[in-house]
């Protein structure tokens, strides 16, 4: 073997499934330590995997944005993440777009550059905690001994729910939030529990990364006896200067959404709590804030 030829096996990586397994197993025996020496927004060593947002440059946080204006190299999540944040935030970092990359490439790109001295970014589009695939990514890193750590974003949901001017949850409307996706090539049909929320009534249902399906789950609703009048708003790239807003119901936002001809990029709410309307003044502001300082006392209180 020759030195070059040596030196070329040791940049190999390991097998990221290996890797993934192997740590699997070892979080199942006990937790890393890092969990109770760190909170959420610390700055840690390692490679952070940052959420940038939905969109606007504006709602990624202030430590991400302190990490990627630091960063020397920052693989990011193509056309998901907004150019105008990449530009204006990672002027000075090299950039390589994630997107059509698999974890044999992804892994030892990250790490060689972080044994470099490199200071390195994963920028995930949302949160990466949701449905972010991140933590693949960070098991094969942490396997080859490059530490890892989560820096969170803003969600597609929580922009929409902002442009919307309105809440996920509304007394009497909504007590629950559903965060899920279709069924499709990734998700197979018995896993698929969105007819599930809606017939629960009171959950505000956050379909990601079904655009596409949007028409087709509408007609399973239909098929399975929801109400058609249930209202439905589709956001299309909350928080993006092209971001539009499509509503409807469960029997027309499908056709309304192929009008519209948006495939990806969208989020789909489906429930009242979408349109603001119908909930009822909490107790929060109410009897609750009002009542006095011995209100809810009993004899046995005493």
């Amino acid at each position: 073997m020759t030195d070059s030829q040596g030196e070329t096996d040791a940049r190999t990586a390991t097998d990221p499934q290996t890797a993934i397994d192997a740590q699997t197993e070892g979080r199942r025996r006990e937790r890393d330590d890092r969990v109770y020496d760190h909170t959420a927004g610390d700055v840690q060593e390692g490679v952070p995997f940052i959420g940038a947002g939905p969109g606007d440059p504006g709602l990624l946080t202030v430590t991400g944005k302190n990490l990627v204006e630091d960063a020397d190299l920052v693989v990011h999540a193509g056309s998901l993440v907004n150019s105008e944040l990449l530009e204006e935030y990672c002027a000075d970092a090299e950039l390589v777009n994630s997107v059509g990359k698999d974890l044999e490439e992804l892994v030892p790109l990250m790490r060689d550059a972080y044994e470099d001295g490199r200071e390195v970014v994963r920028l995930h589009s949302g949160d990466p905690a949701i449905y972010g695939a991140a933590l693949e990514q960070m098991d094969a890193l942490e396997h080859e001994g490059v530490p890892t750590y989560f820096v969170p974003g803003v969600t597609s949901a929580f922009a929409a729910s902002a442009t919307l001017r309105t809440q996920l949850t509304l007394n009497e409307t909504a007590n629950h939030v559903a965060f899920t996706r279709p069924q499709g090539e990734t998700l197979d049909p018995e896993d698929d529990h969105i007819s599930e929320f809606v017939e629960m009534g009171d959950v505000t249902t956050c379909i990601y990364l079904g655009t596409h399906a949007v028409g087709d789950t509408m007609d399973r609703l239909l098929a399975e006896g929801h109400d058609p009048e249930t209202p439905v708003t589709v956001v299309y790239h909350a928080s993006w200067p092209d971001e539009e807003i499509i509503e409807g119901t469960i029997e027309t936002i499908g056709e309304r959404l192929d009008d519209a001809g948006y495939r990806a990029s969208a989020m789909v709410i489906v429930g009242q709590a979408g349109t603001g309307a119908g909930y009822e003044r909490s107790y929060l502001y109410g009897d609750w804030a009002n009542r006095g300082p011995n209100d809810g006392e009993t004899e046995a209180d005493d």
